[in-house]
């Protein structure tokens, strides 16, 4: 077994890795699949005041109908640029403008959007799966410099093969929440 003297923090390579997962979550929730979701805003980031902020820190966010998200812009000066960040988020939603309210109707899908979804959810699917290995290729430097260190050659196998197969378990947690997700946005 490996030396106390030379040990990977297999924990924190873990942790960093639960965190990818919480982040593809997120993107997955903001990807419609026929009904309103305030949610469904939650990646949409709006230029204001100098800065990228989310869109529920310059209105309001409500749903009032399945099939309508209202967005009530505090400041009058951004409900343009909200509308812009919403038209150029790739949601494939059309903004229509109230005064400061922002209406966002939610169109049925057809099959067409549903493969393009599809394709976005494989999208935010792959990042995930580049961060777990950025990760994982953290966790690889950390035995090398161990080695580096005189870390004998048994114990740098041992935790090599620990990082990959977190790693490998990772990557097919990413694969089956993409698979659930797929199947959710291609059902009628």
């Amino acid at each position: 077994m490996a030396d106390e003297d030379f040990e990977i923090d297999t924990d924190d390579l873990r942790r960093r890795m639960d965190g990818a997962m919480g982040n593809l979550r997120t993107e997955f929730a903001s990807l419609r699949t026929g009904r309103a979701s305030a949610s469904m805003l939650e990646p949409v980031q709006v230029d204001a005041y100098g800065q990228m902020t989310p869109i529920n820190q310059v209105g309001t966010v409500n749903v009032p109908e399945p099939r309508m998200v209202t967005i009530n812009v505090w400041d009058k000066a951004l409900v343009g640029k909200v509308e812009k960040a919403i038209r150029e988020s790739g949601l494939g939603i059309n903004p229509q403008l109230n005064g400061t309210i922002i209406m966002l109707p939610i169109p049925e899908l057809n099959e067409e959007r549903r493969k393009e979804l599809t394709r976005v959810a494989a999208q935010y699917a792959e990042h995930a799966r580049v961060a777990v290995r950025n990760v994982r290729r953290d966790g690889m430097d950390q035995v090398k410099k161990a080695k580096s260190d005189g870390m004998p050659e048994d114990d740098q196998k041992f935790w090599e093969t620990e990082v990959q197969d977190l790693t490998n378990e990772f990557i097919a947690k990413v694969d089956k929440a993409l698979e659930t997700k797929q199947a959710e946005i291609m059902q009628v």
